[in-house]
C-alpha cells in the first residue's frame, strides 16, 4: 500500500485552510478512467430508466456521457437488473462509448456479485447491504457487536474477492439517512457514526489486500455531509489510508435550491482541496447533472495552477488557525448584538445593492422583498426580505418601509438631514478618521491584510461596530476564513458581513470537456462548463456564491451576506442569498424539499410529482418535506424530513411523520390530500 507520504496532525483534514491546496489521494483504476491522485476530479451522473429497459438505459446513458459524464452509474436492485448490465454495456461499447459503467447495489450482495463480473465499478451502501435498518435501538455489548462484524465480513467478504479477481473497483458509499440499527445503537445519527460505517467495511477490504476503493459520506444536509468527510479524511489518514473521495449531496432537490444546496456542500470540500469524483443529484433529467458539477469542478483548475503545491497527504499547520475551531461541528462565532439587529443570536442578514437602480420608483424594491401596493401607498413583507439596501452615493425620491435599513457612503451620510434607518459606509481610513459616526450601526469595509494594518490597530471599538469582509484574492473562501481565525485570536467579537463580488461574460463561455481546459482567473470571468450550457450568469452566480458563503457559514462564521453581481437581476440576488443562508441551516425563509433523483428504482414521475407538492405546500416556510420515488432510499434519506412522501409500490405511496409510516401503501391518486391533511392534524398547516 502507498502510505510513505502520508503524515498524521490531529484536529486537519486538509493540506492547508488558509490557502488553496489539493489533497492527493491514491489513484484508483475504473476502467480506462483512473481517479484519485492527479488526475482531474471526474464528474459522473445515475441513470433514471428502468434497468431492464436496456435501449432506453443506453440512450440515456450516450445523453449523460455527452454531457460531461465520465461515469455511468445504473441501479442494480436485483439479479436480473445486474445480468442485464452486460447487455447495456455491449450495446454502448458498440456504439463507440466506453466511459467506465457503475453498479448501484444496496441490499442484495447476490445482485452485487453478479454485477462486479461485468461493469468497472460497483457501489455497495455499508447500512443496508450486509446490515440491516429497522430503526430498531439495540444495546450491544462488545463481544456482540464484534459478532456483527464478523457476521457482515461472511456476507461481504465473497464480493471483495470477486472485484480483487476482476479488476473491479468498488465506492463505499455512506448515507447519514440509512445508518443501520448497528451503527446508530453506538454511535448515533452522527457523522462519527457515518465514518465508522465505511471504515468497518474499509478495514475488511484491506485485510483481503483490496485497495481499488472510493468513500463517500452523503447527506441531504450540507453540514452533516461537509462534517462527515473531513472526518473521514481525518479518520483514514490516522489509518494508514488515502482512498479518493466522491462528493455529494444526496437528495438535493430541483432548480435553484438543488444547485445552490449542492454547491454548498460539494464546494465547501472542493474549497478544502477535497474530492476526486462529483455527482451533483438534482430531480430532473441525469444530464442536467453534469453541468452543474463540471461548472463546480472548473474553478479550481485554474487555483491549482497558480498555488503551490503540499506534495501528497502532506499537511501544514495551519497559520493563524485557533485551536478552539472545531471542522468537525458546528458552532457559530460569537459576537456582540449590534443595535439589537445584527450579530449574537439574531439571524444573519441579508444586504443587496440598489445604488444603480431606478430609485425614482418605489416598486424597485419589489426584487428585495417589499411589495410595493401603489393603490395604498404601502409594502407588504415577502418571506424573503432582505434587511439592508446599499444606496452607495444616490437618494431616493420616496419613502421607504420603516423596517428596512439603508446603507450609504460615508460622506453621502453626512449630509442626511434624516438618518433615521440610515447607517454610514466606511473605509477602515474614513472610519479610524471620521468626524461623525452613527450611534447605532457603523459598517467598515476592509480585507484580511487590513487587520495587521496601522489603521487596524487605531480603530475605536464600540458595539456600534461591523466590518464588512470584502476579498480580490483567487481563492477567496480561505482567504476570508483565515480573517475570522485572526479575529478568533484576537478575542475580536465583531460581527462580520461577508461580502463578495461576482462579475460574468453576458455570454454563456463556449462548452469544453473538463480534460482540456483553459481556464481564466475566475475573479473576472466564469469558468469554462463542459457537455452544455447552464442557464447564464445567474446560475453560475448561485453556484459560486453558495460555494464561497456557504464555506463560511457552515463552520459559523459570519452574520450577514452581502453579493453584489452587476449583470444579475436584484431578485436572483435575493432569492439566492436567502437560498444560501437556508441551505447551511442559518436562517430558515422557507419551505425545504429534501427530493431524490429519480433512478431506476423510482415508482413515479419525481419531476412532476415534486412540482405537484411544491404547488400546494411551498409556504409552509420552515417544514422539510421529503419526496422519495421508491422504499430503498426513502425512509432512511428523508430522516431529516418532517414528512414524507414516498413510492412504494406501483401507483402507491407511503406517508411518513419524521421516520414513522403513518399511512402505507395507499393510492398515489389522493396521496397529496392524505398528506397536508397529516400536516393539518399535527397544527401545521397554514391556509393562504
Amino acid at each position: 500500500m502507498n502510505t510513505a507520504s502520508i503524515k498524521t496532525l490531529p484536529g486537519r483534514y486538509c493540506n492547508s485552510l488558509t490557502e488553496y491546496s489539493r489533497f492527493v489521494t491514491r489513484e484508483v483504476a475504473i476502467g480506462d478512467v483512473p481517479m484519485g491522485g492527479n488526475n482531474p476530479i471526474r464528474i459522473q451522473s445515475m441513470t433514471t430508466t428502468d434497468t431492464m429497459d436496456t435501449i432506453g438505459t443506453v440512450e440515456q446513458s450516450i445523453r449523460m456521457i455527452e454531457a460531461g459524464c465520465e461515469y455511468v452509474r445504473i441501479t442494480a436492485p436485483s439479479i436480473k437488473e445486474a445480468k442485464n448490465l452486460a447487455e447495456i454495456k455491449k450495446q454502448l461499447r458498440a456504439r463507440g462509448y466506453t466511459a467506465p459503467l457503475v453498479a448501484d447495489i444496496h441490499f442484495t450482495p447476490n445482485a452485487a456479485e453478479v454485477a462486479a463480473r461485468i461493469v468497472e465499478k460497483v457501489r455497495v451502501n455499508p447500512g443496508n447491504y450486509a446490515d440491516k435498518k429497522k430503526f430498531d435501538q439495540i444495546d450491544y455489548t462488545d463481544v456482540e457487536y464484534q459478532g456483527e462484524l464478523e457476521r457482515i465480513y461472511q456476507k461481504f467478504a465473497p464480493l471483495v474477492k470477486i472485484c480483487k479477481e476482476y479488476g473491479t473497483a468498488m465506492r463505499i458509499g455512506t448515507n447519514h439517512g440509512s445508518l443501520s440499527d448497528r451503527i446508530m445503537s453506538r454511535y448515533g445519527d452522527t457523522p462519527q457514526g457515518m465514518v465508522e460505517s465505511a471504515m468497518e467495511f474499509m478495514r475488511i477490504c484491506e485485510t483481503l489486500n483490496y485497495y481499488n476503493l472510493v468513500i463517500s459520506m452523503k447527506s441531504s444536509n450540507p453540514q452533516v455531509m461537509v462534517q462527515a468527510y473531513r472526518l473521514l479524511v481525518e479518520t483514514m489518514v490516522a489509518e494508514g489510508m488515502n482512498y479518493p473521495l466522491h462528493l455529494g449531496v444526496t437528495e438535493a432537490g430541483d432548480g435553484e435550491d438543488g444547485r445552490i444546496k449542492s454547491a454548498v456542500g460539494i464546494g465547501t470540500l472542493l474549497e478544502d482541496g477535497l474530492g476526486d469524483t462529483v455527482r451533483v443529484s438534482l430531480t430532473e433529467e441525469p444530464e442536467a447533472e453534469a453541468p452543474v458539477a463540471i461548472a463546480l469542478v472548473n474553478r479550481y483548475v485554474a487555483r491549482s495552477r497558480g498555488t503551490k503545491d503540499h506534495g501528497p497527504w502532506t499537511m501544514d499547520h495551519g497559520q493563524n488557525t485557533p485551536q478552539a475551531h472545531n471542522p468537525y461541528e458546528y458552532k457559530r462565532r460569537a459576537t456582540y448584538e449590534a443595535n439589537t439587529f445584527i450579530g449574537g443570536h439574531m439571524v444573519p442578514r441579508v444586504v443587496i445593492d440598489l445604488s444603480n437602480k431606478n430609485l425614482k420608483d418605489p416598486a424597485v424594491l419589489n426584487d428585495a422583498g417589499y411589495l410595493y401596493a401603489p393603490l395604498l401607498d404601502k409594502y407588504n413583507m415577502a418571506d424573503q426580505s432582505v434587511d439592508f439596501v446599499y444606496l452607495a452615493d444616490s437618494l431616493p425620491s420616496f419613502n421607504f418601509p420603516g423596517n428596512l435599513k439603508q446603507l450609504y457612503n460615508y460622506a453621502t451620510w453626512l449630509k442626511l438631514a434624516d438618518k433615521t434607518m440610515c447607517h454610514p459606509v466606511f473605509t477602515l481610513n474614513e472610519f479610524v478618521n471620521a468626524a461623525d459616526r452613527s450611534s447605532a450601526l457603523n459598517l467598515v469595509k476592509l480585507k484580511h491584510a487590513d487587520i495587521d494594518s496601522d489603521d487596524f490597530g487605531a480603530l475605536p471599538f464600540d458595539t456600534s461596530l461591523i466590518f464588512v469582509l470584502e476579498t480580490d484574492e483567487l481563492h477567496g473562501m480561505a482567504d476570508q476564513r483565515a480573517f475570522f481565525f485572526k479575529m478568533e485570536e484576537l478575542g475580536l467579537d465583531v460581527p462580520v458581513i461577508i461580502k463578495r463580488d461576482y462579475s460574468f461574460e453576458s455570454e454563456s463561455p463556449k462548452v469544453r470537456k473538463s480534460e482540456s481546459l483553459e481556464v481564466q482567473d475566475d475573479k473576472k470571468v466564469s469558468p469554462p462548463m463542459g457537455g452544455g450550457d447552464l442557464e447564464g450568469a445567474a446560475t453560475r452566480l448561485q453556484l459560486y456564491s453558495a460555494t464561497d458563503l456557504g464555506a463560511l457559514l457552515v463552520d459559523g462564521f459570519g452574520d450577514g451576506i452581502w453579493i453584489d453581481a452587476p449583470e444579475v437581476e436584484t431578485k436572483v440576488i435575493t432569492s439566492t442569498a436567502f437560498g444560501i443562508l437556508q441551505a447551511t441551516r442559518s436562517r430558515i425563509s422557507k419551505t425545504e424539499y429534501i427530493s431524490c433523483p429519480s433512478c431506476g428504482r423510482t415508482l413515479f414521475d419525481l419531476m412532476e410529482t415534486t412540482q405537484m407538492i411544491r404547488s400546494r405546500t411551498s409556504h409552509l416556510k420552515g417544514l422539510k418535506i421529503g419526496i422519495m420515488g421508491c422504499i430503498v432510499n426513502g425512509p432512511g434519506e428523508m430522516a431529516d424530513a418532517d414528512y414524507g412522501y414516498v413510492g412504494s409500490g406501483p401507483g402507491k405511496v407511503t406517508l411518513y411523520r419524521g421516520k414513522e409510516a403513518v399511512k402505507k401503501n395507499i393510492s398515489s391518486t389522493n396521496a397529496l390530500d392524505e398528506l397536508i391533511g397529516i400536516i393539518v392534524e399535527d397544527g401545521n398547516w397554514i391556509d393562504i
